[in-house]
């Protein structure tokens, strides 16, 4: 994330919630560094899906190490599927990956166009692919394209997280959840990343895979 534009966030958030005021104090920089790798940040996301963050780095790594540290669409499409499940992946996840393959090869995903996209039209065009939904596609936002207006009011996480730090009896709905973070446009992703860390987590996709 662009230091300036950060920092300018920071400041927005500390001046208009007091909570996140207190969340910036405590937790001092929260900032993550977009990566440039679009494709594999896509890659991983599915990977990652309905796992735990040790379970998923360690399928990621091994996902890694089979394609030589340089998986694209080609290598993806032929590799064998029985190959695929036997570092871990789902015949789900292995479907899920193959199409993405296949979209991005195919010019239908392409992320060089995407800086001039609004946040909705990145995630329509995401969505295409099987195993993508809106949630995938906002940490994407966030985390590949280090997009600060994103705020996934479908993350357990971030609920949670705003139940405890703003005091709600409940989970909180859709509504109230953007009724909150309606103080803190259009650095909302910021925001997020301050939520993820009051419960001691790091961002759902912030790992790298060597």
């Amino acid at each position: 994330m662009k230091q300036q534009r950060f920092q300018n966030g920071i400041e927005h958030l500390s001046s208009t919630d007091p909570i996140m005021r207190e969340l910036i104090q405590m937790y001092g920089d929260c900032r993550v560094p977009s990566r440039t790798d679009s494709f594999l940040v896509l890659c991983e996301s599915i990977i990652s899906q309905q796992l735990s963050v040790k379970a998923a780095a360690s399928i990621c790594r091994r996902f890694m190490e089979y394609f030589h540290n340089q998986p694209t669409d080609r290598l993806i499409l032929s590799a064998p599927e029985d190959e695929l499940r036997a570092l871990g992946l789902s015949y789900s996840k292995i479907k899920y990956l193959k199409d993405l393959a296949l979209h991005h090869g195919d010019g239908r995903l392409e992320f060089e166009e995407m800086g001039g996209m609004s946040n909705e039209e990145i995630i329509d065009r995401l969505i295409q692919v099987k195993g993508i939904g809106r949630w995938t596609a906002e940490m994407f936002l966030i985390f590949g394209l280090g997009r600060f207006d994103v705020f996934p009011v479908d993350d357990l996480g971030i609920k949670k997280a705003i139940q405890f730090n703003y005091g709600l009896a409940d989970l909180p709905g859709k509504d109230e959840m953007r009724a909150i973070g309606q103080a803190w446009a259009p650095y909302e992703s910021i925001a997020s990343l301050y939520l993820w860390r009051s419960l001691n987590n790091k961002p759902p996709i912030e790992k790298s895979v060597k």
